[in-house]
């Protein structure tokens, strides 16, 4: 059922790659690198409108700051850590 905010909204390759204006092929390399924020569902990739719009911020800080910490994720956790156990 649509919304009129687009608060949880879940989009398609193509209407990320529309909403970036870049190609499809674009997309999905970017996710299959998990430069991008995404999931599948049942083998097909789906984005949440939420997270392209956080992940537009932190590329927009980062072109502004390139010395900003690039061990971190969109949301700003660090990932330096991956690996590593207690």
């Amino acid at each position: 059922m649509p919304t009129s905010t687009s608060e949880g909204e879940i989009l398609t390759v193509g209407q990320v790659a529309d909403y970036l204006r870049v190609t499809q092929r674009t997309i999905y390399r970017l996710a299959a690198a998990k430069k991008l924020p995404a999931f599948k569902v049942g083998g097909a990739w789906r984005f949440s409108r939420v997270d392209i719009d956080c992940w537009i911020k932190q590329q927009s800080r980062q072109a502004l700051d390139p010395g900003q910490d690039e061990d971190e994720d969109v949301a700003g956790k660090n990932l330096s850590d991956k690996g590593k156990r207690a």
